[in-house]
């Protein structure tokens, strides 16, 4: 090894990422400038094609202390990536492909957006859990379809938080030993030394979880060599506890946590520069002999790409079948279910049918429960359990659930499900909130969906949860009121480019008649249409069929009324104003039933029959009474509001 070369390419990694903060007046050069030797050892190791960061068979790079950026850009405009001299410079700006944190998505070669600390951790568990399971459906001993690996660089914040902590759990279970962490242990956080909040034995921490675990200096590259060449050999997922010094090249302040998240300043700078024997004055400067170097990874990406796709060329009978069902899947070919009117079904049971059909169409649809399948129906029968079959078994693992899903989504070949009660979707909001923002087909499973749940109590009656994913962008959520809604809720789901969540009932719901398949595909519809309604009662789930019930019997006492269902709020308010007139009709009063919190109704109703407190623990059917969502008090405030 030419440790003083390997010295240079670190240097200007540091370099580029100071100027970059410097520049922008914000950011985070502590980070980069410790972890540059790691990343330029890596950088020999890993298999990837810069002139085509799609490439299924690529190593995976996560980087989840996103707040390390400038690294994660000087990496990538060296490596040959679509990023330039100009973005670097354009770092944290409006407008930028370079911006404070890693967006997939926005910048060529970012596998997937981190900055909430952990969600990185989770996510490469994700994408070596997909990698794992692609392998073993396609790969033959005489041709290996997947064979890369999944390195992720984390730092103390990340394993503080209690998603890494879920996700490497699973991590080691499953035995993954397609995934390398390298932890970026410099002991510093923004408080000052880790010291003052964390001083666990990480080590015997990840042992016990059944990973492999070394420690090195993360500035000896003799080390780093050694670890990275023998973590292709590894057996289990493993652990580099890299030894580092944060802002490692500056002068005053290396070793100091006052370089964590603020510009070091042009006059530290400028003496860092010198110190390595670079020119002061020159910014953003790289060397020709330190470009050629980064630079062979497009070449070398290149040709292992061909190789790779030599053999996809020489797949044969089954195993290319699967492969091409699994890059385009057929959504026509699902055979949705049929559900009779007049019968009675929960929507988690129908769900249980309706997925187990997509699953037998779409080889790539796969997915499971934090430990709740037999209550959320959400196992596909016969699939055998992850990672030789398709059903993936979480364990109490709610946040790291979600992450790892998004990540499977990310892979390229899977459509992945997850389902926990609706109740515990608090845990696992921010890892929604991230496959909204990337705009992942992710499909979220949430059962028993209101004070319906009963003697569980309110601990377990979700309330404002419907409210609080309604308002996040780019997120549909689905509370269809009956099995056929439900069909036709993941009919238009599975077209979206967008995550979704069904918010599905515990108890049985009567199955309508007029359930219209385009109404559903338009978020809302007229389920039960008058010739001269005075009256619109709208309402989603369970509580749909208090209002067709209201209605008719409201109508034998010479009162008409429209019945409208909304089973996605989210989709519904996207429509033109002329249709959104045509299913609430203007001149008629409107009464919207809920039993959640119900403001986001007030967008069109005159009166909001919804919940106003939490629940409490009871049979469902004495909550409903309680609470008021019977078909009298329904009758009771629709006749109020004509009075008005």
């Amino acid at each position: 090894m030419n440790y003083e070369f390997l010295k240079k390419q670190a240097d200007t990694i540091r370099f580029l990422s100071a100027d970059m903060v410097q520049k922008a007046n914000s950011g985070h050069p502590g980070a980069p400038m410790g972890l540059a030797d790691i990343i330029t050892v890596l950088s020999t190791h890993l298999v990837h094609n810069p002139a085509n960061p799609k490439w299924l068979n690529r190593d995976r790079l996560v980087f989840s202390g996103g707040h390390a950026s400038a690294l994660i850009y000087s990496f990538l405009h060296l490596s040959g990536y679509e990023i330039s001299i100009d973005d670097l410079q354009n770092f944290r700006q409006l407008g930028s492909n370079t911006p404070g944190h890693p967006e997939y998505g926005e910048v060529d070669g970012v596998e997937v957006t981190t900055g909430p600390l952990g969600q990185g951790v989770a996510n490469a568990v994700g994408f070596a859990s997909a990698a794992k399971y692609a392998a073993n459906i396609l790969n033959t001993e005489e041709t290996k379809v997947i064979d890369h690996k999944v390195y992720c660089l984390c730092g103390d914040g990340d394993l503080e938080e209690g998603i890494s902590y879920e996700a490497c759990s699973l991590a080691g279970h499953l035995r993954l030993d397609n995934l390398v962490l390298i932890y970026d242990s410099n002991n510093i956080t923004i408080e000052g030394d880790a010291s003052l909040a964390f001083s666990e034995n990480v080590k015997a921490r990840f042992e016990a979880q059944g990973w492999e675990v070394s420690r090195i200096d993360g500035h000896n590259f003799n080390e780093i060599e050694t670890v990275l060449a023998h973590s292709r050999e590894q057996t289990k997922p493993y652990l580099i506890i890299a030894d580092t010094i944060i802002a490692k090249g500056a002068c005053k302040m290396e070793g100091s946590h006052n370089a964590h998240g603020a510009p070091l300043g042009e006059e530290e700078i400028e003496e860092a520069k010198i110190k390595a024997g670079f020119d002061p004055k020159r910014k953003f400067f790289v060397d020709e002999d330190v470009k050629e170097a980064f630079l062979k990874a497009k070449t070398d990406g290149i040709e292992a790409q061909k190789g790779w796709e030599e053999k996809i060329n020489s797949l044969k009978g089954e195993q290319k079948e699967i492969f091409d069902r699994l890059l385009n899947p057929d959504f026509s070919s699902i055979k949705f279910p049929q559900f009779e009117p007049k019968t009675s079904v929960a929507t988690r049971d129908s769900n249980g049918k309706i997925i187990n059909e997509i699953a037998k169409a779409l080889p790539g649809f796969i997915g499971g429960s934090a430990d709740l399948a037999p209550s959320n129906k959400s196992e596909l029968n016969g699939m055998g359990s992850f990672p030789n079959g398709r059903n993936i078994h979480f364990g109490i693992r709610e946040h790291a659930m979600a992450a790892i899903s998004n990540a499977i989504s990310l892979y390229g070949l899977f459509l992945p499900y997850s389902a926990t009660f609706f109740i515990f979707s608090d845990y696992l909001k921010p890892s929604a909130r991230l496959a909204a923002l990337m705009k992942l087909k992710v499909f979220f499973i949430w059962t028993h969906d209101s004070i319906g749940v009963g003697e569980d109590g309110p601990t377990h009656q979700p309330i404002e949860q419907l409210t609080q994913f309604r308002a996040m962008p780019n997120f549909y959520v689905w509370r269809p009121a009956d099995a056929n809604e439900n069909a036709f809720s993941w009919k238009k789901a599975l077209e979206l480019d967008s995550p979704s969540a069904f918010v599905l009932s515990r108890q049985k719901l009567s199955v309508q008649e007029g359930v219209d398949a385009d109404g559903v595909a338009h978020g809302g519809y007229i389920l039960k249409k008058s010739p001269n309604p005075q009256l619109t009662l709208i309402a989603t789930g369970s509580e749909l069929s208090l209002c067709v019930e209201a209605a008719q019997k409201l109508k034998s006492e010479g009162i008409e009324a429209n019945v409208v269902s909304v089973p996605c709020f989210d989709l519904f308010v996207k429509q033109s104003k002329e249709y959104i007139k045509s299913v609430i009709d203007p001149k008629t009063k409107v009464l919207a039933v809920e039993a959640s919190s119900g403001d986001v109704w007030y967008r069109f109703a005159d009166d909001v029959l919804s919940m106003n407190s939490f629940g409490a623990s009871a049979p469902s059917e004495k909550l409903f009474e309680k609470f008021g969502f019977t078909v009298e008090n329904v009758i009771k405030r629709a006749k109020a509001l004509l009075e008005k």
